[in-house]
């Protein structure tokens, strides 16, 4: 969605997140005024100076006008301080809510979310646009504020002390005025660009440094380098007509500027000279400052404008984003109990993309403690179970009990807190192996993890590391190999004590010695729970209660594995044959 050049709804909810700080709020607004009063006193008195003490040669007048000058310059630092400290404070303030807010509400996304929007998207949502928000307050909103009631008390003083002068200033302003319109109008377009431009290098740099592996081992360089210069071109393009615009505008508003101070010296100057009390020269050295005082907050508006214009556009975005309602319906009102484990599939379709199920009205029993295998070709559906199961995705029809009580009647946080998943691609944080293992939960204790490691047979294994359960295992956990990344996915789902255990794929692509930890590890946390086992490698599913076969989003066959190894011509049976003679 395109922002307008100035959106007064989208301003006002920004305005919104100020009310937690309003005495701060209106604290800078005070010192705004007092900084621009302030400010315009300096002239004024050194137009008295110079008509009341200066030309009578009156040095004691001289002199406390000199300590007086001091003293509003001293006022005037003071409140530019906290006018600047202030409005930075109350900007960054702003942002940790938003920020805070938007992360929260991303978190709450369904998968599907996350399945169509690119991460550095995200990312440069929750960093560098919030960070833009900051400066509406910071450099764009106060500052305005601050340059308006400056330009305010400069005229009015100014009119004061010689409105026929004033005059000549006031027929220049609105020149600068329309060509500063003009100017806004034209970099709003160019800064939406360079956001957009900004978001499409993030994410395309986010995407090439993970998947790095990928492009080195395809030699891919030259192709990616190129893909990103044209980017980082358009990026530069973006910027440019920003540049572009600031050079035709600020050279313009400079030759406004000092055409009008020319004509106010030269015509008030002729006055003087030729006798007329038209003005004095306190009024022209007063002007000369004013003057300054008034064009330069004018001109100095636009670029003010420009960085509000940031930060509204900036705003657009991530209350795009805080506006989403893409997630999981969290309408249960029952709280998981520890389960007993039955799990009932009734009549479950399901689309990833609409008119193209991927689940096509299976219905699937497992019993309380029950193991169960399932397995079939890639796209048949085995991993799309345990999604619904856990509810990353919604169901188009159907119904999924576990212990007899349909799903969405539990909360989302309980019924996730009962079930464990071990992944075939393993995630860790980039943070010690303790902390990946118990993911910051305070209930979960040192003891606990020490004693579940040994029981599962990984203790040994981590203790050989430098730092042992210290060991930091760095980004995406590539400090170790992916068998111990396994392990360590076993060992967190089994100190999470859950109801129901779900392995996907969890034994392919290691190597043998991991096997026969992961094979243990596996007799260990299955014993007395609700497993689902999902295996390309039929031989480790061989002792399970139930084997379930799938094959392009309906269950073909089920059975244990000699009941649907007699079938003749089964799907179970061409499989594990075809896996056994490959084996041999």
């Amino acid at each position: 969605m395109k922002a307008k050049a100035f959106d007064t709804g989208l301003f006002k909810r920004i305005l919104k997140y100020t009310k937690p700080y309003k005495w701060r709020y209106y604290g800078v607004i005070i010192f705004a005024v007092s900084l621009s009063i302030f400010a315009a006193l300096r002239p004024y008195l050194l137009k008295q100076t110079v008509d009341g003490y200066i030309k009578t040669h009156d040095k004691e007048g001289l002199l406390l006008y000199i300590i007086l000058m001091g003293g509003v310059l001293l006022m005037e630092v003071f409140s530019q301080f906290y006018f600047v400290y202030w409005a930075n404070w109350l900007g960054q303030d702003i942002v940790k809510d938003i920020r805070n807010k938007l992360f929260k509400h991303i978190l709450s996304f369904r998968m599907k979310y996350f399945d169509l929007v690119p991460v550095g998207q995200l990312v440069t949502r929750s960093v560098s646009d919030i960070e833009s928000i900051a400066r509406i307050f910071s450099q764009g909103l106060f500052m305005i504020i601050s340059d308006l009631m400056k330009m305010l008390v400069v005229l009015i003083f100014m009119f004061y002390m010689n409105w026929k002068l004033t005059w000549i200033v006031i027929v220049a302003m609105p020149i600068l005025v329309y060509i500063t319109r003009i100017f806004q109008r034209k970099m709003q377009v160019a800064f939406e660009e360079v956001r957009t431009q900004i978001a499409n290098m993030n994410s395309f740099v986010q995407e090439r440094v993970t998947g790095m592996k990928i492009v080195q081992l395809f030699n891919r360089e030259k192709i990616e380098a190129e893909n990103f210069r044209v980017i980082n071109d358009k990026h530069r393009v973006a910027w440019i007509k920003t540049i572009l615009y600031n050079s035709i505008f600020f050279p313009i508003a400079d030759i406004i500027s000092s055409i009008t101070l020319g004509l106010v010296v030269v015509f008030g100057g002729f006055k003087i000279l030729n006798g007329d009390n038209f003005t004095t020269f306190g009024d022209l050295f007063s002007y000369t400052m004013f003057i300054g005082m008034l064009f330069n907050p004018l001109r100095q508006i636009a670029d003010k404008f420009n960085e509000m214009q940031l930060g509204m556009i900036a705003a657009n975005r991530v209350f795009d984003i805080i506006d989403t309602e893409d997630h999981i319906q969290d309408t249960g009102k029952i709280e998981a109990p520890v389960f007993d484990g039955s799990i009932e599939f009734k009549q479950v379709r399901f689309s990833y993309i609409p008119e193209e199920e991927v689940i096509k009205g299976i219905d699937l029993s497992v019993n309380s403690g029950q193991t169960i295998a399932i397995v079939g070709s890639t796209g048949a559906g085995k991993s799309t179970i345990i999604n619904l199961l856990n509810r990353f995705y919604e169901i188009n029809s159907g119904t999924i009990y576990i212990d007899g009580q349909n799903i969405e009647d539990y909360t989302l946080a309980s019924l996730r807190k009962q079930i464990a998943v071990v992944l075939q691609d393993v995630f860790l944080f980039a943070d010690t192996i303790y902390n990946n293992i118990t993911l910051h939960n305070p209930e979960i204790t040192r003891e606990q993890v020490l004693d579940a490691a040994k029981k599962i047979g990984v203790h040994d294994f981590i203790m050989s590391l430098p730092d042992n359960y210290d060991f930091d295992v760095k980004e995406r956990g590539v400090m170790l190999s992916s068998g111990q990344r396994q392990l360590i996915a076993f060992l967190r789902s089994y100190v999470s004590n859950p109801s129901i255990l779900i392995l996907d794929e969890a034994t392919s692509s290691i190597d043998t010695y991991s096997e026969e930890l992961i094979q243990r590890a596996t007799e260990t946390i299955t014993k007395g729970r609700t497993s689902i086992i999902i295996a390309h490698r039929l031989a480790t599913i061989v002792n399970a209660d139930k084997i379930v076969v799938m094959d392009k989003g309906l269950i073909v066959e089920q059975g244990t594995h000699q009941e649907l190894l007699s079938k003749t011509d089964g799907y179970y049976k061409n499989l594990y044959d075809s896996q056994f003679s490959v084996a041999n």
